[in-house]
């Protein structure tokens, strides 16, 4: 069952690029589902997506609007901004589904406005 601090705990290791501790919020069987691109399947392909986004965005950051919580899922609406490696300004607003089993997120699945920017 997630709560609402296991959320935000994901959010915050996402802002400070923090790797270790994101993989310990995720199942190994952890699914990865991102616009445009293939699904990820498993801990190690979710966290090398991680890593490859911080190199081409040094600086974002995400703001979390709401949290909703329904049995093993929660919806996240956030916001960021940041810079891209050119230092381009960049900003977008979407919502991340997250399932939890045992704890741990095995699935997540974001949806957000602007895809164009990032590809």
């Amino acid at each position: 069952m997630p709560d609402e601090q296991t959320v935000i705990k994901f959010f915050d290791s996402v802002n400070r690029r923090d790797l270790e501790e994101m993989g310990n919020l995720l199942t190994e069987s952890a699914e990865f589902y991102f616009p445009k691109a293939q699904p990820l399947i498993g801990k190690k392909p979710v966290l090398r997506f991680f890593n490859i986004l911080f190199r081409q965005y040094p600086q974002l950051s995400f703001g979390i609007q709401s949290v909703i919580i329904q049995g093993s899922r929660a919806a996240v609406h956030w916001k960021n901004r940041g810079a891209n490696r050119r230092n381009e300004p960049y900003e977008n607003e979407g919502v991340t589904i997250l399932e939890f089993a045992g704890g741990r997120i095995s699935f997540i699945s974001d949806f957000f406005k602007d895809t164009e920017k990032f590809y």
